[in-house]
């Protein structure tokens, strides 16, 4: 019972981390930022949705219709055709209940009335089939990963993100000269095309500009004993055990000065955008060496304070800005350049 209890809390943690990493960037495009009180909201359209193609695998694939039921522990007076007819009205509605609750997730001064609503709520069909598919697809793509490094006794970690508007290129520039300085050489190389569908349909189905905000090409960053696969809403690493831990000490100190988001819900992005502009702050006084300027960011820094104090937000998300406003203080302080990797032994 013990081994059968730490494998289901394994499962539960991976699905954690794989409905995270979905839901931060594929939400992020289709209703911008969610504030935390949403949040809850928002994994219910992702479950949703997951049910959704469930109930369409059911109707549309006989035998998984016949599985499904003979898996549901129904009273002997249940007569299985009700339940099919559920299953067809459910295939049919829930789409439009994804739709509503998108609608919801927008504040009420910017939701959209009459005409626009009804399509907002239509929009949940193409909504539940792509978060569906990009929820499937990541974890298809991290068991894959995940027995490709077991077979090759590779070590691994992942760093969830959700990359700035236009921000891929520039991470992807930081974060190879991250590892340059940590001395881990790494190439460029384009990860598999297959692994950019997800994202593209879903700013497809986002439409507007948010199309541009899908890369061309994702890059992976490779050397023969390190590969970290960059995508706009996971950092993958994987190699030798000790490649990896410099990889990860690298690029996480980097995260705090790139074009990239460590948290997820609008409160947390909005003290990043603030830690942000001290960072750039920062570039543009060390370029030009202007007197007096640092003491001024250490003010602008130490008056975000407040904010963190009262802010309502997961501990996970709260620890990730603390650690940040400590590591951009103390990098202002040893004047360093902020995000400055942390220094290999020789």
């Amino acid at each position: 019972m013990a081994i059968l209890a730490a494998l289901f809390a394994a499962v539960g943690r991976q699905a954690g981390r794989v409905l995270t990493t979905a839901l931060g960037w594929a939400s992020a495009l289709l209703f911008g930022r969610v504030p935390r009180h949403k949040q809850q909201l928002l994994s219910l359209i992702a479950l949703g949705s997951l049910l959704w193609v469930v109930l369409v695998l059911g109707i549309v694939l006989p035998a998984a219709g016949t599985f499904l039921l003979t898996a549901l522990p129904l009273p002997g007076f249940i007569d299985q055709n009700w339940v099919r007819l559920a299953m067809l009205i459910g295939a049919l509605v829930l789409p439009l209940v994804v739709g509503l609750g998108g609608l919801f997730i927008a504040d009420a001064a910017s939701r959209p009335r009459g005409l626009e609503a009804a399509k907002q709520v239509l929009r949940g069909y193409p909504i539940a089939f792509l978060l569906a598919l990009t929820i499937i697809f990541l974890a298809i793509v991290g068991v894959v990963r995940k027995g490709r490094n077991l077979a090759r006794r590779r070590a691994e970690a992942h760093i969830p993100i959700v990359v700035h508007d236009g921000g891929y290129e520039i991470m992807v520039d930081d974060l190879e000269s991250a590892l340059g300085e940590a001395g881990l050489t790494v190439e460029r190389r384009p990860a598999a095309a297959i692994l950019a569908v997800p994202g593209r349909l879903v700013a497809r189905v986002a439409g507007g500009d948010v199309r541009a905000l899908v890369p061309d090409q994702l890059m992976t960053l490779f050397s023969p004993v390190l590969e970290v696969d960059l995508y706009p809403s996971d950092i993958a690493i994987s190699g030798q055990k000790e490649a990896v831990a410099r990889a990860r000490a690298a690029i996480a100190t980097r995260l705090t000065a790139t074009a990239a988001y460590l948290t997820t819900s609008k409160e947390a992005q909005a003290v990043e955008d603030r830690l942000n502009e001290i960072v750039l702050a920062r570039g543009r006084s060390h370029e030009k060496k202007r007197p007096g300027h640092l003491d001024r960011l250490i003010e602008d820094l130490r008056a975000i304070d407040p904010t963190l104090a009262t802010l309502d937000v997961d501990y996970s998300e709260w620890e990730v800005l603390y650690r940040m406003r400590l590591q951009i203080e103390r990098d202002l302080l040893v004047g360093s350049s902020v995000g400055q990797g942390l220094q290999p032994p020789a």
